[in-house]
């Protein structure tokens, strides 16, 4: 499938760098040309020699080779490929190529690509979860680089999370996937609703909620990257999306929502609701910051508009409208109620009791609903691969419709 596809890799000092002699064996079998790059820590992990042997190549370290003489010109490599792969990436390495410090060979490709990047990053659990990390990890996605999150398991320190790096027969699915995604969306309008609202007290305080609209941006760039013409409405969140296909429209609270959302959607094919938009809003906010005393504060709440069902109500002929319920319990009855109450096409559900689920993780656990009984449940995952599955599904769903 990769016949004539040309791949760079670039190895870093973690311990996943042992399976990368497996990604390249399936590479080079399923037709690609590959290039390894290492840096000096990666040789304590894994062999140039095993390296060299199954990519049919010398292994880089250096610009030049000062056994062969011969001159590894970076500007050249990063021509030469169609894709690059950093992988394993420490957390040493995510900083220099956030921040631009090339201060070795690696760095050096990775600044002159003219192709797309693949990134999997792997550490132990607490590095990885340190704030610098995930600055860092949300730079290198603002650049436009595609990060291939790792995987939650046993870490070689002995702890329990994520931090694993993805497997090679996994990494090759992406890295072809990439390559040869069907454009099913293609002239289609998609549009996405992300992250929480603010509703407002006073003019410092809001009722808000935990979502980080991670959800959301996954959708909106699957959907993207399938062909789609996106519309992206968010609430307030501290992520940003890169492809050229997606349209953001930023909005604050539910009622701001609630017009972006009608204001869109009668030009939209498919509507996927994912935002955590408020019930309730403050009913009448104060124009002055509330003072601190003795006495109980008491906040008159307004339900808001119930945006799906309004949608619902207004969904054409050949219009999908996918809903999101986020449960503490019940999960699959409240959801079946919500499906039917509201003239949705599918009902995405999750529990917060489920393990990895839920707001502010890089993982979810889904189960997909449809009006007529037929129940898809998903396994832990990251929300990357959770938003395929759902755009797998919304398509499955129109194909349906349309056969009927």
């Amino acid at each position: 499938m990769l016949k004539g596809k040309h791949i760079v890799i670039g190895i870093t000092g973690g311990i996943a760098a042992y399976k990368i002699p497996g990604l390249v064996r399936l590479l080079i079998k399923d037709g690609a040309e590959v290039r390894v790059i290492m840096t000096t820590a990666a040789r304590d992990f894994v062999s140039p020699l095993t390296l060299a042997t199954l990519s049919h190549n010398d292994v880089i370290f250096h610009p030049f080779n000062t056994e062969t003489g011969v001159w590894n010109s970076h500007v050249e490599l990063g021509q030469w490929a169609d894709l690059m792969l950093f992988a394993p990436v420490t957390a040493n390495t995510l900083a220099k190529m956030a921040h631009g410090v090339a201060d070795n060979y690696l760095v050096t490709v990775y600044l002159s690509a003219k192709c797309p990047v693949l990134i999997a990053p792997s550490m132990d659990l607490d590095m990885f979860q340190h704030p610098t990390t995930r600055k860092n990890i949300k730079i290198l996605r603002g650049f436009g680089n595609l990060i291939i999150d790792p995987q939650e398991g046993e870490l070689a320190s002995g702890l329990s999370g994520p931090g694993r790096m993805e497997e090679p027969a996994q990494i090759l699915q992406i890295i072809r996937d990439f390559f040869f995604r069907r454009q099913e969306l293609k002239g289609k309008r998609v549009l996405v609703t992300a992250g929480p609202t603010y509703e407002t007290i006073d003019p410092v305080r809001f009722i808000g909620n935990r979502s980080s609209g991670l959800m959301g941006f996954s959708l909106a760039e699957e959907a993207a990257s399938r062909g789609g013409e996106v519309v992206l409405i968010t609430g307030p969140v501290h992520i940003t999306s890169c492809h050229p296909a997606i349209r953001r429209v930023d909005v604050t609270s539910a009622s701001g929502m609630y017009r972006a959302c009608l204001k869109h959607f009668g030009k939209a094919d498919i509507l996927i609701m994912a935002a955590a938009v408020a019930d309730y809003t403050v009913k009448d906010p104060a124009s002055e910051k509330l003072k601190k005393s003795r006495e109980d504060l008491t906040l008159t709440l307004s339900p808001t508009h119930d945006i799906l069902q309004e949608l619902g109500k207004r969904k054409k002929p050949g219009q999908t409208l996918v809903g999101f319920a986020l449960e503490t319990s019940d999960a699959l009855d409240n959801a079946k109620t919500k499906l039917k109450n509201k003239s949705l096409d599918l009902i995405v559900v999750n529990s917060l009791k489920d393990r990895g689920a839920g707001f502010g993780l890089p993982t979810n656990k889904v189960t997909i609903l449809t009006p007529s009984g037929d129940t898809i449940k998903g396994k832990v995952k990251s929300k990357q691969e959770v938003a395929s599955d759902i755009v797998d599904a919304i398509l499955t769903c129109r194909n349906t419709k349309n056969t009927l």
